[in-house]
């Protein structure tokens, strides 16, 4: 049930970057050594799940990010998105010592744990199971929400002006 309910998510996410932009979202191609043995996907999932979680705590501890409308995830997930990026490189520099290996089945993984994510912390929300502590569960959901986006933006390649253009479709609705 959770599955389907964050598949839906994630797909919906999608339906509103198409519409915004006015075009269909193609997802990256696989990298030049193709398909990933399984080992190795979910050896890069579970890496971006402690991430997550990592700087989700750090964020709870510290506080660092916190902005009057709560915190800015853009902030508090720098390693996790710079991982993102990394799974998603196409190109390096001349003289790096590896070619680059983009991963974008990875990232759909990690989507999908998001996705997940967001819908195991709306249950608890609409649950009263927030152990007393409702306000971090909310700015958990919003944190990871947002991530959603900003994972979706760098794995659909969007440029800035189409990443403006989405979060004014957002704002204003449409």
């Amino acid at each position: 049930m959770t599955i389907d309910r964050a598949k839906t998510l994630l797909d919906g996410r999608r339906e509103l970057l198409e519409r915004a932009l006015g075009r269909d979202l193609s997802p990256p191609m696989t990298g030049p050594r193709g398909p990933l043995p399984p080992e190795v996907r979910a050896f890069l999932r579970e890496e971006a799940e402690d991430l997550y979680w990592n700087e989700l705590e750090w964020e709870h501890i510290t506080d660092e990010e916190a902005v009057e409308d709560g915190a800015l995830a853009e902030l508090a997930f720098p390693g996790f998105l710079a991982f993102v990026r990394g799974l998603l490189l196409r190109e390096v520099m001349p003289d790096a010592l590896a070619p680059a290996t983009p991963r974008p089945q990875v990232v759909e993984d990690i989507l999908h744990f998001l996705c997940g994510r967001v819908v195991e912390l709306e249950d608890r929300l609409g649950d009263g199971d927030d152990d007393g502590d409702r306000a971090r569960l909310v700015s958990e959901l919003e944190m990871t929400s947002r991530l959603v986006d900003l994972v979706l933006y760098r794995f659909h390649e969007l440029t800035p002006e189409e990443v403006e253009r989405v979060e004014a479709a957002r704002k204003f609705g449409a």
